[in-house]
């Protein structure tokens, strides 16, 4: 059995991120890093809407792929990507962008491949989906979509710009 959620229900979830991101940064500079793949789409909608007002706005992406513990990833997914951080990390205000935060493993993955950039002031996150079933202290400053999931379930989500339609489907499987 499956959930579906579909364009409109993505798009209500970014514009949630983008009003707690504007209510809580109150005009200050920030920089949205989006983690590839599918956190760099939610960082770049994000940052459309942000820029409708008058901030100092950056927008960088971070692949992670060399950063991460589960090494299976790189034997299904081998392409690695580039970096595209064209702005000083050094005493920024950064919001990690991701589309879904489950384990936290990938923002643990992303902390240390952004350290490598430099030093910012503040590091925040922002996920697009929270799925819960944390097995790491990391928790989002800004979420979308609060989504329930149990633990073994598989959240696919769909993005415009990368699969050519905005969908996010839970399919929901029994352990064993």
């Amino acid at each position: 059995m499956s959930r579906i959620l579909g364009p409109d229900e993505i798009e209500q979830g970014i514009q949630t991120l983008a009003s707690a991101i504007r209510e809580r940064t109150a005009g200050a500079p920030i920089a949205l890093v989006g983690i590839r793949s599918r956190g760099d789409e939610v960082a770049e909608r994000l940052c459309t809407i942000l820029a409708e007002e008058d901030r100092e706005l950056a927008l960088g992406i971070l692949d992670i792929s060399l950063y991460r513990d589960d090494y299976e990833h790189l034997r299904e997914n081998p392409k690695l990507q580039e970096s595209d951080i064209p702005f000083s990390v050094d005493d920024a205000h950064v919001i990690l962008v991701d589309d879904v935060l489950f384990t936290g493993r990938t923002i643990r993955a992303a902390l240390d491949a952004l350290s490598d950039y430099g030093r910012p002031a503040k590091v925040e996150l922002a996920t697009l989906i929270d799925r819960g079933h944390r097995e790491m202290p990391i928790q989002p400053d800004y979420t979308g979509i609060l989504l329930e999931t149990s633990r073994h379930d598989h959240v696919h989500v769909s993005l415009e710009a990368c699969d050519g339609e905005d969908k996010i489907e839970v399919v929901e499987r029994n352990p064993g």
